[in-house]
């Protein structure tokens, strides 16, 4: 059995743990848990953290659980939040919770016959046929109003400017969760509740309700909130979160994000988001610092964190798509892209709009060019750029006879011109 919290410190995942952690997990097997919000039937990148935590848990020899807050997603969780959540119906409770667990066994083994395989549970389950009157009575006349006024997620909630401060169905956030733990520990064995660091004063609620009505003892382990070195959030794009969903964020995108890290990030990003060793990691950091302009960091990262959650095909795709823009690729390589991936990778360039009938005979390259497109702005600008040969139709040189027909395009739909090296111009066929 490796030392989880050792394996913590060095990878920088460790921000704070209960005393006797480290020897209660040295003793034996454990079991901890990890909460995961269901209002979504996709995870994103900002959960990549508490799911490594799980997964080194489980390499580590002990047994990890996910939980999908289903009860405590209706409510919504005040840490860092400034509004609350929408209500689920239980079908999509259920449908996101099925989505969920497949994205999770692409880190954690579910399937195995071991005694530490993972197990996923939904406080939905215990929580639906818990009458308030018994939930008052039976776990609210143990926790005092002072203690919970103190943790911070509520001050912070309840001092902020918000007009609506903070709602009871909040406050009592940390109740639920903490009657998780419980639960848990009463029912799974589950000593261990771990989270990021925002979550220790609603995970110390659940150690204190074990202590005050299990009579036993639980433990709490946090990590740091990843922070990028600029100051934007990790875990955000442009167009929002970075899915773990390939429909949502495609693998090229999702690729893309660790590819542009900085190299400070990078060197965190190495020993959080991957299973490499120690010895392999500080070999990358060497070999990158001789090399900066290589990105030897981001591209094992993007290497390491796609094959996990998109598998080996996504990733090829994914790295053939990224030469599209600047290495030598052929109009079959631009075909062999999925439309979504297309489209990524040639996120905002112009575009003009042509009627599928214009191909019928052939899309002479001079309307292709100008009058159709005002790609370039005459009809004497494209001769003379076809004269200089200058001009690509889906990234290969044409001649000025070259006509476009329905054989060229790309997804049923797009054309791709080009001049020179580096000026795009998508023709969207429709």
């Amino acid at each position: 059995m490796k030392n989880f919290i050792k394996e913590l410190e060095w990878r920088g995942m460790l921000h704070d743990s209960m005393p006797t952690t480290e020897e209660h997990l040295l003793e034996s097997m454990r079991s901890a848990y990890v909460g995961f919000d269901p209002t979504s039937d996709s995870l994103h990148i900002g959960n990549l953290v508490p799911i490594m935590l799980l997964a080194h848990f489980q390499r580590c020899g002990h047994k990890p659980i996910a939980l999908v807050g289903g009860a405590t997603g209706m409510i919504g969780d005040p840490s860092g939040k400034s509004a609350e959540r929408n209500l689920l119906d239980e079908k999509t409770l259920r449908y996101n919770q099925e989505a969920i667990k497949n994205q999770l066994s692409h880190f954690l083994d579910f399937t195995s016959n071991e005694e530490n395989a993972a197990v996923l549970v939904n406080n939905y389950d215990w929580m639906k046929d818990f009458s308030f009157l018994e939930f008052i009575r039976d776990v609210g006349k143990h926790i005092t109003v002072n203690y919970m006024m103190a943790k911070d997620s509520v001050k912070n909630r309840i001092s902020s400017e918000s007009k609506d401060g903070m709602s009871f169905t909040e406050f009592t956030y940390q109740l639920v969760q903490g009657y998780d733990f419980l639960h848990l520990y009463k029912n799974n064995n589950a000593s261990i509740q771990m989270g990021g660091s925002d979550q220790w004063g609603n995970i110390t609620t659940g150690t204190e309700l074990i202590r005050r009505i299990g009579g036993g003892k639980g433990y709490a382990i946090t990590c740091p909130l990843i922070t990028k070195s600029d100051g934007t959030k990790f875990g955000k794009s442009e167009g929002g979160n970075v899915w773990l969903d390939g429909k949502r964020t495609s693998p090229y995108k999702f690729y893309q994000y660790w590819l542009n890290a900085s190299d400070e990030d990078a060197e965190n990003y190495i020993r959080i988001f991957t299973f490499l060793d120690k010895e392999t990691i500080d070999a990358l950091i060497t070999e990158h610092k001789e090399a900066p302009h290589a990105r030897v960091l981001q591209k094992k990262i993007g290497a390491e964190v796609t094959l996990l959650v998109h598998g080996k095909e996504a990733y090829d795709n994914a790295i053939k798509a990224s030469t599209i823009l600047f290495g030598k690729s052929t109009a079959s390589d631009l075909k062999s892209l999925d439309e979504q991936t297309f489209l990524d990778v040639f996120d905002g360039v112009p575009q003009a709009t042509v009627a599928i009938s214009e191909l019928a005979e052939g899309l002479d390259m001079i309307a292709a060019l100008a009058a159709k497109t005002n790609f370039l702005a005459s009809n004497g600008d494209a001769r003379r750029a076809l004269k200089e040969n200058a001009i690509s139709v889906n990234k290969e040189k044409i001649k000025e006879d070259f006509t476009i027909t329905k054989e060229d395009l790309i997804a049923n739909k797009y054309v791709l011109l080009q001049r020179g090296k580096k000026t795009y111009y998508l023709l969207v066929v429709a």
